[in-house]
């Protein structure tokens, strides 16, 4: 059942890559995602307003609200071996200076089973983090 639901995934998410990325707007800021501890981080809305494409998106300048997934896989057993499970979580990030022409990156992150996301700007310099997380399970 897990492989079926693991090459279900692969599909789509292959299914997904192929989509164009439209070209950069130099009137807005754009936002990638990217992950290195988890196995996805995707866009879910920006100001209450869901977006069609979660791999990047972009916006005006000025203030907003991001809310991204992230899901990620954790081990519980109590130091017994044992198979993982996913967990998805949702992060809301709040950021007031979004500049045009800038390119941000949102990197989801799960260390000891808690996540948290960051917005970097191109510097690489965090300027803000998550403010609120709900995980299911």
């Amino acid at each position: 059942m897990r492989a079926l639901l693991l090459l279900l995934a692969s599909a789509t998410l292959a299914a997904c890559s192929n989509i164009p990325i439209p070209p950069v707007d130099p009137q807005k800021a754009w936002v990638d995602m990217f992950t290195t501890t988890g196995k996805l981080v995707m866009a879910e809305s920006v100001d209450d307003q869901k977006l069609n494409d979660g791999r990047y998106f972009q916006i005006t300048p000025g203030a907003h609200e991001l809310e991204v997934r992230f899901d990620y896989e954790i081990y519980a057993g109590g130091g017994m071996i044992s198979d993982p499970f996913d967990r998805t979580c949702y992060l809301t990030i709040r950021y007031d200076g979004f500049k045009a022409g800038e390119r941000y990156r949102i990197e989801g992150r799960a260390i000891a089973m808690q996540a948290s996301a960051r917005l970097y700007d191109s510097n690489r310099q965090i300027v803000a983090q998550d403010r609120e997380v709900h995980c299911i399970p």
